[in-house]
């Protein structure tokens, strides 16, 4: 089923409408994903980026005799979460998500936010606070449709992802397209497989991703996924036997084929990696933990 117009509403599944935001990019495929969620009082999972023409193209998505009750936000990613105070403001809906910006991240990440200067990606949504903090676990209940919040950080470490009866919307966690950017200190690679590994338990049959068209084939997926990453892990450790690299280092080593203007997202993500592999005593920075250490391989 192909992704429709920005701002058309398209049915996904039942009771469930995906519009696409006008924000495409490298790190966002065709668009952030905006889902519609019931049929007379309406969820809204993941608004967007703070963009007049979408706010006006979910508004006029509403149709007679349905109204927005509740904005979920799966992250606080600049391409997801800005929308929701604005369309608050506009519905009288609130505002639910894990936590503000910060929720949810790891005393390591912490310690690289605080000592490290790293940027880019797509941004974080650095005001974002929700209305009402949903813990893992957490039923959210509507006119006729119930949401079980999932605490399923790695992307991100406030990202939820909202199970509904064989359905999950997954955010940024699992997509069709891409694989998903783990990027220090918001993104966490140790949380981020322990995240897919839990999915994998509750065997749904459809995910719908935060950017991208819905995965048929979650299981697939997910077993995929898990093994890329164990493949750049072997192909990382093979490349710090006998020396000592940064991860800026090692992403030209690992990275060859990638464009110039996307090098700095593959050295994050082998930071992610190198971070990882310390946590598991595989490997080691040379000094203190940052974002240019030299790391060996233990």
């Amino acid at each position: 089923m192909g992704l429709g117009a920005a701002g058309e509403a398209v049915e996904v599944a039942p009771d469930v409408r995906r519009l696409l935001a006008p924000n495409p990019s490298a790190f966002t495929g065709p668009g952030t994903n905006t889902y519609l969620v019931g049929q007379r009082g309406l969820a809204v999972i993941d608004p967007g980026p703070n963009d007049e023409a979408h706010l006006d193209a979910i508004l006029r998505s509403v149709l007679p005799g349905q109204s927005i009750t509740h904005i979920l936000v799966t992250h606080a990613h600049l391409d997801h979460a800005p929308l929701a105070r604005t369309l608050a403001a506009r519905t009288g809906a609130s505002v639910l998500a894990y936590g503000d910006a910060l929720a949810g991240r790891s005393s390591v990440m912490q310690h690289l936010a605080a000592t490290s200067h790293l940027g880019g990606g797509e941004g974080t949504d650095h005001a974002f606070v929700p209305d009402i903090s949903l813990p893992d676990g957490t039923r959210v209940t509507g006119d006729g449709w119930s949401l079980r919040a999932l605490w399923t950080p790695g992307h991100f470490g406030n990202h939820l992802s909202f199970a509904m009866n064989d359905t999950i919307f997954t955010g940024d966690l699992v997509m069709g397209w891409a694989t998903s950017l783990v990027s220090p200190p918001d993104g966490d690679l140790t949380d981020f497989m322990a995240s897919c590994v839990r999915l994998q338990t509750l065997r749904a049959a459809r995910f719908l991703p935060g950017h991208g068209p819905a995965v048929e084939d979650p299981a697939e997926r997910l077993t995929w996924l898990i093994a890329h990453r164990k493949s750049r892990e072997a192909a990382l450790l093979d490349a710090l036997t006998g020396k000592h690299a940064t991860p800026s280092q090692l992403a030209a080593m690992v990275y060859q084929d990638t464009p110039p203007h996307l090098m700095p997202a593959a050295t994050r993500n082998v930071l992610a990696h190198l971070i990882d592999l310390t946590g598991r005593n595989l490997a080691r920075p040379v000094g203190d933990l940052h974002a240019e250490a030299l790391f060996k391989r233990l």
